[in-house]
């Protein structure tokens, strides 16, 4: 999921708002930060950058890419893991200094920049499992997903994955964006104040750390997501010995009757979703159920009843030309209308905002006449430190613009040998374009906390998908043009976000740099081979109804298809359905800004609601199970829940997504578990009791 349809608000991801740094953020703010660390010496953006950094970054990285990969491939939903990033950082580190100072070894204390180097490490590698598209466009190339359509799945169409081919693809275009906004970094902090909720409520979070309440706290904190991440690595590991087969084991529990698991309605036991379910703002998981209920509940049991009639009766379940063609088809005119409402409004706002920034600096700049004597206003002690600092060491800009046209002659010249579709002139026209995109993008993040990357992606498969052609290999040309957009968009707003961060713990500009770079590395190797792992230990990975089913997979190769083909390949009053949807996607969002916050917090969120559309309800039920744990939680005790909260949901993420690592080994050396543990109705019970006594 992106990070504009995740809850990264990452709903297909992204705004996010940790709520504990947040809260560290309201409490913290009403007395100078940088007067608490006045006494301690900044060190140099070399000291920043060392070796124990990059090492705990390196290790944090894989286990947050099997975080991530594993939401990819099952749901597409990510949440904000910034407080584990965050929080795991800083007790990784302060363990290591500790045996060392001990030990008499220790040469330099851990500070709250080396901290901030390893959060923006750990989260731009992690950062690439979402924008590589393993669970997205990149996947959706493959033979598996196009198996799963009936056009435009011919040979000039299809590219399966390959370690070589996915790697060298990340490299030439994950760089593009980082080198396309440093140049703008001084504009979007300092000049335009640009808040960066995300980024700002993370400076506190690591901020809070290094005072001592703070890091007595933080102490509590893993202790605690420690004990959750146990119990839930063991519950995996539990739960694996009763999968022998498909179908078997608690994942396939029939919480609510038989009726409603075939329809999908049942609690998986997932540890994985009740966490992101705490972490998940209440709002987005009531829209989950509210779009499950819609879809799985109502709609899709009236069309069913409508086969032989709307959909020919021959086709299978898994068919676009049937039943499917609906679920998959209405779920992206959802996500369209959603993608399209909120492009225009963050792009509006973000015009709006520049027009005003630059109107109000020309008037600052203008000599005071007759009543226009407004000074400036006094910067605080806290602003006038952190900018003496953000100027200290610069990226030349001539680096950051000769890094820029270097890569993108380089991409130009490769992406074609790994893409035949994607000509060299179809790759100069994006690279052309990307700057001012990202720089939108960056803008708008600043201003909303969204994250626009996977909308400006679906702009790229229309355009360029029917600019190709469907007999030239549009489909796989459109999903290609996806991954090189995304990818310089995504890391060109993460980068500002995290020089916001920087700019608030006194982390040097350059070693935020430096660490964007080396982590983005780091996930060009790593998310590759995690997928790659992912994709050899499961043969029925992509495939609906499966352990992974990858929806977003098939929803992006079916959107290259509609931009590619048009709406001719549609089933009966599929298209007059998608209309609806996408126009009440629009009609939503609109009534949701003019009733203002106040009353927006009880009207589902269009983005949410369309997920359950394709993959069902089971995992709804599980975020919901996680709210009403905070929501009880929070009425007991708001303080705690509130501290302890985030770590809770962590460790519960964390462990059953680290289970992933063994399970895919065991499944690898064909290792498998031993019990089937299967629910039957009591008639087919009793026709498999007379078989088996017959036998």
């Amino acid at each position: 999921m992106d990070r504009s349809s995740s809850v990264k608000k990452q709903t297909d991801g992204d705004g996010d708002g940790d709520e504990a740094a947040q809260q560290q953020q309201e409490r913290g703010e009403d007395e100078s930060v940088e007067r608490i660390f006045e006494s301690k010496e900044v060190p140099s953006w070399q000291r920043q950058l060392t070796l124990r950094a990059f090492v705990v970054s390196f290790i944090l990285a894989i286990l947050f890419t099997f975080i991530v990969m594993k939401l990819n491939l099952t749901t597409g939903i990510i949440p904000s893991l910034n407080v584990s990033a965050g929080l795991l950082g800083f007790f990784f580190v302060k363990t290591w200094t500790k045996f060392l100072e001990k030990s008499g070894f220790l040469k330099q204390p851990f500070t709250r920049q080396e901290n901030t180097v390893i959060q923006t490490c750990v989260v731009a590698s992690s950062g690439i499992a979402f924008s590589g598209g393993f669970g997205s466009y990149l996947f959706g190339m493959s033979e598996v997903i196009a198996k799963q359509t009936t056009e435009d799945n011919n040979p000039q169409n299809i590219k399966n994955p390959q370690l070589s081919w996915m790697i060298g693809f990340l490299f030439v275009v994950s760089f593009l964006g980082l080198f396309a906004v440093v140049p703008l970094r001084k504009i979007m902090i300092i000049d335009f104040k640009l808040t960066y909720p995300s980024g700002t409520a993370t400076a506190h979070l690591i901020n809070s750390f290094h005072t001592p309440q703070g890091a007595k706290l933080a102490k509590k904190q893993v202790r605690t997501l420690g004990k959750f991440f146990s119990f839930s690595f063991l519950w995996g590991f539990f739960q694996w010995f009763f999968t022998a087969a498909d179908g078997c084991g608690f994942v396939n529990f029939p919480t609510f009757g038989l009726k409603a698991y075939d329809n999908r309605f049942y609690f998986d036991f997932s540890a994985t979703y009740v966490g992101v379910g705490m972490i998940c703002p209440y709002l987005i998981n009531v829209s989950l159920l509210v779009g499950a209920i819609l879809s799985w509940g109502i709609m899709w049991p009236l069309i069913h009843n409508r086969k032989g009639d709307w959909y020919s009766a021959d086709y299978p379940s898994s068919s676009l030309h049937g039943l499917q063609g609906y679920r998959v088809f209405i779920a992206i005119a959802m996500i369209l209308g959603d993608g399209l409402y909120n492009f225009i409004k963050v792009l509006g706002q973000t015009l709006f905002g520049l027009y005003h920034q630059l109107r109000n600096k020309s008037a600052a700049q203008a000599l005071p006449v007759g009543g226009n004597t407004h000074a400036p206003p006094t910067l605080s002690y806290d602003d006038q430190r952190r900018i003496q600092l953000f100027h200290k060491d610069q990226i030349p800009t001539w680096v950051a613009i000769a890094s820029y046209i270097t890569i993108a002659v380089i991409s130009t010249i490769i992406i074609p040998h790994i893409f035949t579709p994607l000509k060299w002139y179809y790759i100069v026209v994006i690279y052309i374009f990307a700057p001012a995109l990202g720089f939108c993008n960056a803008y708008g993040m600043g201003l909303t906390d969204w994250s626009l990357a996977s909308t400006y992606g679906k702009l790229a498969i229309f355009v360029i998908g029917a600019w190709v052609g469907a007999s030239h290999g549009g489909v796989l040309a459109g999903l290609a043009a996806c991954g090189v957009m995304m990818n310089i968009v995504s890391t060109a707003s993460d980068l500002t976000q995290d020089f916001k961060t920087g700019y608030m713990t006194l982390a040097s500009p350059r070693s935020m740099f430096v660490s964007q770079i080396i982590g983005t590395a780091m996930g060009c190797v790593i998310s590759p081979c995690v997928f790659w792992l992912f994709y050899k230990a499961f043969d029925d990975l992509g495939v609906t109804g499966s352990q992974y089913p990858a929806p977003y997979a098939a929803i992006y190769r079916n959107i290259a298809i509609l931009g590619v083909d048009g709406t001719s390949s549609l089933p009966k009053n599929c298209l007059t359905l998608c209309y609806v949807f996408f126009a009440g996607a629009v009609v939503i969002n609109g009534i949701r800004d003019a009733l203002g916050p106040r009353w927006a917090r009880f009207i589902p969120i269009p983005m949410a609601m369309a997920i359950p559309f394709y993959l069902g309800a089971y995992f709804t039920i599980d975020m919901c199970v996680g709210s009403l744990i905070l929501f009880v939680w929070e009425m007991v005790d708001k303080a705690k829940a509130d501290a302890f909260g985030p770590a809770v949901a962590s460790g519960l993420i964390c462990g059953d997504g680290i289970w992933t690592l063994p399970s895919s080994l065991l499944a690898l050396v064909g290792v498998k578990p031993p019990i089937c543990m299967k629910f039957l109705s009591r008639k087919a019970n009793t026709r498999v009791d007379n078989f088996l006594g017959g036998s």
